[in-house]
């Protein structure tokens, strides 16, 4: 329990400092702490990182911070994508998944420590020739989530900005909304990979991520608007650096 509730917590208040960043440690917290099957634990974050970022999305939608034909061109290709990514799961061992997320783990966190500066005035003017390249890169992205349940926010937020044109509230408050409803796109899928495999979803667990994750992404972003955004940022991309070589030497070690 202390486990569960330890794990919970800095999910929570992860999301709630970095915005959907946070959602790239439920994985392994899920797998190494919690000690769940490689397949069984993604699919848990699928659910997680799904209903904490929803909690996040309907409150920027009651904001109107939500860009809604971005939600379209790019969400509703990436619910396919992660379709998609789930079903290519059954096709993969938990190990070929871990090492692919340890990739994924790693580029957040170079992303984190050399942030892409994000300009949207030079592709404002162009988005309507670029939407290819935001439902291509919702795709890919989606693909990406269901294979290893990565709500894929450090890569959704700058393709909002730099191709499809929105500002950073705009752009945050939409990929909460995407990352939400691609999340569950996977999960549903995921029930039939486990199922194929006789694996079983611990809900009680999963309930206590969620609702202390919602908690505790409130009190984090309470406490990120009196924080420096930068220095908070470049913090979480030494801690997944740091995430990334362990779950590296444990795959190596395996």
């Amino acid at each position: 329990m202390i486990s569960v509730l330890l794990g919970a917590i800095v999910i929570g208040v992860s999301l709630g400092l970095m915005g959907s960043g946070g959602s790239i440690l439920t994985v392994p917290i899920l797998h190494y702490l919690i000690h769940q099957p490689e397949k069984v634990a993604i699919a848990g974050s699928l659910l997680v990182v799904g209903s904490i970022a929803a909690f996040g999305g309907l409150q920027n939608v009651a904001r109107g911070s939500v860009h809604w034909r971005s939600v379209l061109w790019f969400g509703v290709p990436g619910m396919a994508g992660t379709w998609l990514g789930a079903r290519l799961s059954a096709f993969a061992s938990g190990t070929v998944q871990l090492a692919l997320f340890d990739a994924v783990m790693l580029a957040a966190a170079v992303f984190m420590l050399r942030p892409a500066k994000l300009d949207a005035s030079a592709s404002a003017a162009h988005k309507q020739k670029a939407r290819w390249k935001i439902v291509l890169d919702g795709l890919v992205v989606g693909v990406l989530t269901g294979f290893v349940g990565v709500g894929g926010g450090f890569l959704i937020v700058p393709a909002l900005v730099l191709l499809g044109g929105l500002d950073m509230r705009l752009a945050v408050g939409t990929s909460l909304l995407i990352i939400a409803l691609k999340s569950f796109s996977g999960f549903v899928k995921y029930l039939d990979v486990l199922a194929e495999r006789d694996l079983h979803l611990d809900y009680s667990v999963l309930g206590w991520f969620i609702g202390i994750g919602v908690l505790g992404s409130l009190f984090g972003s309470a406490v990120g608007k009196r924080v420096p955004q930068a220095g908070l940022q470049r913090s979480f991309g030494v801690m997944l650096l740091l995430a990334s070589i362990g779950i590296l030497i444990a795959l190596l070690v395996e």
